[in-house]
């Protein structure tokens, strides 16, 4: 194909008193602002469909005949004037939730991370929940005035369309991005250039340019290497999110971790706090100790205290196999030179991402690089902390799983972004503004229940009807592609019943979530879903990653089940799930279902969307479910039993699935009072709204961030740079002196009395003899570790209590103890004593292993 000699970008030309349109375009707060969607709408509601919800190339398309019309038209400058004069109050505001709470704060306080970002859906570079949260994170944090910019990657696929064939089998399709019609501006620098980082790849230089993405008050930097400097391979680098083999993966993510902090720079942003969404980005923790080393002339270990003291980092994926890891190959191919830049060993570089720093044969895991080097981590819901905690107990050798440093941030929703607009007016008239202002507020949200009870119910039904108007258009458009009959295309317009209790599955389709449960049996599924008098549907949606055969199996599966006469009015599959179709299915369906095998829902996010629209979830108690459920709010499968037979597992919960159908949900919806309500379906909307809304929101996940990491974390690092990094190289000193002498340190002998003949309230003494070697007793934490002995004969539940140093005995033997420690509970306990390290810049008790326990057979006194 010819190369061109010259480029030039072509623009919307608008009429004068248009102007404004281009400013509201690029700024994606339109994305969750439904004033300004409708402007766009009246513009060309035609259009804005089929340019994808895309308001930049819906300017540069339209017919210049109607803007010059819609210049001329009162009431749509009118509506104009009154959308601009919003977004510059929302813009300029200076009295966020953040400055009202925490004060002014000079430039950037934390950069967000994350390989993907689900903003809206003409801006294809996401692929599921990931990205989706990452999306509402920085919405969140733009209403909220936190003072955060976000970094990912601009790619020019994005993720695959998806399409079936004719055997039901998931086809993709990948469809380049047109960034100059896209809500995305080039970075440039004072010459007008470009502005673009380098990294240093084997053999050569690989270039990436920096784009932005506005939304709202907060700034997405995104880069791409698809530039005319870099070679074939590597301006393939930023192609497909999650496309390629580990080659390509293990560069994309030095893209995204070292090439976005350097893209930061560039930009003359130095962030206090890094915030890493997933391990994809952990590279970007040595890159900010290369620079650390570089600008203070530290060594690594003095760089590592202070770029820790501002490392957040939150793991996703509660299954080992989903947290990315390279070959050692891999890392030498691409990190030799920067090991040796780094100061250290290949055995102490990798030993960064390794379990066992010892085993050549295992590979570097981006997760336990992240781990390592972050001062907080923490899991995504309250039951995936635990189970995190459990999987990465090892990496903190000696230390009860229960203290393990990963806490949990439950993941919440931007409701914005996905109530219905009929549903934020009826919660405006009825909830009053506050709603949107401080939905973490639960004062606001114990309104519902004075709701209009019939109003609640035809807006519901208003949304129901919507989508499967929508369902039945996008299944006839499905047809037609696959050339299907023309009665079969006809017969597309009869699909579903806008007053049928509606269930809604749309995911992800990996095998874990288990899509099929509900088809198990299906002759019984028929008989519920053709009951004349009480009719069920099913609409099913999501995509399969592209390599995963047995997620594609399932999606087969359900096609073939939709195809029988007994289920093809009643279940169908839409293909290409996007946010657009999340949106009608969470806004109109009546039941969100869910069925994991617990415990491998991290958290799931699109149960949260649907109970801000009213819809009821009928889950199993995983994820954010297993906090989140009340028996008066909606519905549990089961009670979060574990089995070591899926199979079986399988059996019971579809079983109980079945059960839960026939004998309370689809009563329950089909009990009409004489005017034709389902009281009690309407009860159980209002509690829901009034019970889950306050907390399920993005906006209370940012106010738990900011207060329990970023402001910490901000200041941790603030102190250790103090004095030209004067406190990180005393912090880093004292480690290097701990750990010389820790192995001399033992617990020389314990008393505890008295031990027999306790009663609640009764106070017992403790005293511990250590030998600290060379290690002063201000340098360590000597604690009582206390609780009742489990079945296994194990301490469980236990309290911990420090004990005072008293002074030395001899040599080095130094005497610890603790008064009055009181029995609060009856039954069988048992204590021990421990020795941690102690410094006062120290974020956690805990340090891998540093942890000393007094031996079973220590002597007693």
């Amino acid at each position: 194909m010819p190369q061109p000699i010259h480029t030039f970008t072509v623009t919307p030309s608008l009429p004068g008193p248009l102007e404004r349109l281009r400013d509201l375009a690029y700024n994606l707060r339109w994305a969750w602002n439904h004033e300004t969607i409708e402007l766009f709408r009246r513009l060309d509601s035609d259009l804005w469909e089929s340019t994808g919800h895309n308001p930049v190339l819906m300017l540069g398309t339209i017919d210049q005949a109607q803007l010059e019309a819609a210049a001329a038209d009162d009431g749509f400058l009118a509506h104009l004037a009154r959308v601009s004069q919003e977004f510059n109050n929302y813009v300029a505001s200076e009295s966020t939730w953040f400055r009202r709470t925490h004060g002014a704060t000079k430039g950037p306080l934390i950069a967000y991370f994350s390989a993907e970002f689900g903003l809206t859906e003409c801006l294809s570079i996401f692929a599921g929940g990931l990205g989706i949260l990452s999306g509402d994170h920085l919405k969140s944090a733009s209403d909220l005035g936190v003072p955060l910019v976000g970094v990912g990657l601009l790619y020019q696929q994005g993720y695959f369309r998806q399409y079936l064939n004719q055997a039901g089998w998931q086809q993709e399709a990948y469809e380049d991005n047109d960034f100059h019609n896209l809500p995305v501006t080039l970075e440039r620098s004072p010459s007008g250039s470009p502005l673009t980082i380098e990294l240093a790849f084997p053999g050569r230089q690989v270039t990436a340019q920096i784009w932005r993405v506005q939304v709202g008050r907060v700034r997405l930097y995104l880069l791409d290497t698809n530039v005319p400097a870099n070679r074939a391979a590597d301006r393939d680098i930023t192609d497909q999110l999650y496309g390629g083999d580990a080659d390509m993966r293990i560069r994309q993510e030095i893209v995204l971790g070292i090439g976005g902090c350097r893209a930061l720079e560039a930009l003359g942003l130095q962030p206090g706090v890094y915030h890493m969404n997933e391990g994809h980005s952990a590279f970007l923790a040595m890159e900010r100790v290369c620079r650390l080393m570089e600008a203070h002339h530290l060594s690594f270990a003095e760089a590592r205290e202070a770029v820790s003291a501002g490392l957040v980092f939150t793991t996703h994926t509660p299954v080992e196999a989903g947290h990315d890891s390279f070959p050692a190959s891999l890392m030498d191919r691409y990190f030799t030179d920067y090991a040796r830049n780094l100061g250290l060993s290949r055995r102490d570089f990798l030993a960064l991402g390794r379990r066992n720093p010892d085993n050549d044969g295992e590979p570097f895991n981006m997760t336990i690089l992240a781990l390592r080097m972050a001062t907080h981590s923490n899991g995504v819901s309250r039951l995936h902390g635990q189970i995190s905690r459990q999987m990465w107990q090892g990496l903190w050798p000696q230390v009860p799983k229960d203290e393990i440093p990963i806490d949990h941030v439950t993941n919440g929703v931007h409701f914005l972004s996905w109530i219905s607009h009929e549903m934020k007016d009826l919660y405006d008239r009825y909830l009053g503004l506050r709603w949107r202002e401080e939905p973490a507020d639960q004062r606001a949200w114990q309104r519902a229940e004075h709701i209009a009870t019939e109003e609640l119910w035809r807006t519901h039904e208003r949304r129901r009807e919507r989508l499967v108007a929508f369902a039945r258009r996008r299944l006839r458009t499905q047809l037609e592609r696959r050339g299907a009959s023309q009665t079969d295309i006809e017969d597309a317009d009869e699909v579903l019943d806008p007053e049928a209790l509606t269930i809604g599955f749309a995911r992800r389709f990996a095998t874990y979530k288990r899509a099929t449960l509900l088809l198990r049996d299906p002759a019984r599924l028929a008989r519920i879903l053709n009951d004349p008098d009480r009719p069920v549907q099913i609409i099913f949606a999501g995509k399969a990653h592209p390599q995963d055969d047995p997620g594609k199996e399932l999606i087969r599966q359900i096609v073939g089940l939709a195809r029988q006469e007994e289920f093809r009015r009643r279940l169908v599959f839409l293909e290409d799930y996007d946010m657009a179709m999340a949106r009608y299915l969470v806004q109109g369906a009546d039941v969100w279902l869910n069925t994991p095998r617990r415990p491998l829902e991290a958290s799931g996010t699109s149960g949260m969307k649907a109970a801000a629209n009213g819809v009821l979830n009928l889950s199993i108690l995983d994820g954010w479910w297993d906090e989140a459920y009340r028996p008066d709010v909606s519905w549990a499968i089961g009670r979060g039993e574990a089995y070591s037979d899926p199979g079986y597992q399988d059996q019971v919960e579809a079983e109980a699935l079945y059960d839960l159908l026939e004998r309370d949900v689809i009563p329950t919806f089909y009990d009409r009072s004489a005017g034709g309500l389902p009281r009690r379906w309407i009860g159980r909307m209002k509690a829901s709204i009034g019970t889950l809304c306050h907390f399920f929101n993005t906006h209370r996940m940012l106010w738990e961030y900011v207060g329990s990491f970023y402001l910490p974390a901000a200041s941790r690092y603030r102190q250790l740079a103090e004095d030209g990094m004067g406190r990180a190289r005393a912090l880093a000193a004292w480690k290097g002196r701990i750990q010389r002498g820790w192995p001399q340190i033992r617990v020389v002998a314990t008393e505890a009395k008295p031990l027999t003949g306790l009663q609640i309230g009764n106070k017992i003494h403790v005293r511990a003899w250590v030998d600290l070697g060379d290690i002063g007793p201000d340098d360590v934490a000597v604690e009582l570790y206390m609780g009742r002995l489990d079945a296994d004969g194990e301490i469980a539940d236990a309290e911990t209590t420090l004990l005072q140093g008293v002074g030395l005995e001899r040599d080095n033997t130094y005497l610890f103890e603790a008064n009055g420690i009181a029995c609060c509970q009856s039954g069988l306990h048992g204590c021990t004593v421990r020795v941690l390290p102690y410094h006062p810049d120290l974020t956690t008790r805990f340090l891998p292993g540093f942890t000393v326990w007094a031996r079973p057979d220590v002597q007693m006194r």
